[in-house]
């Protein structure tokens, strides 16, 4: 599916997974079995998790954490597929 598909149906998902102040690590296994259930995931960091980092950094450690593509960043948004 080419990238512009996916940040279509992108567009309409609920945020399931959210990133504090406990660091990406803390989220780790939880959007990996996410990305199993369904293939495309929207991730919000908060503002604690975003310090010392941008938002595209910290989505781009998240993305080759769980083996997958990270689709788009908006805002503090971060879209995943796998």
């Amino acid at each position: 599916m080419d990238t512009q598909a996916l940040k279509q149906q992108a567009h309409d998902l609920d945020v399931t997974v959210w990133v504090g102040k406990s660091g990406i690590d803390a989220v780790v296994d939880e959007l990996d079995d996410q990305l199993d259930d369904r293939d495309l995931v929207k991730v919000k960091l908060l503002r604690a998790a975003r310090a010392g980092g941008s938002t595209e950094e910290k989505a781009a450690d998240l993305a080759d954490r769980v083996d997958a593509e990270l689709i788009e960043t908006r805002g503090h948004t971060a879209v995943f597929y796998r």
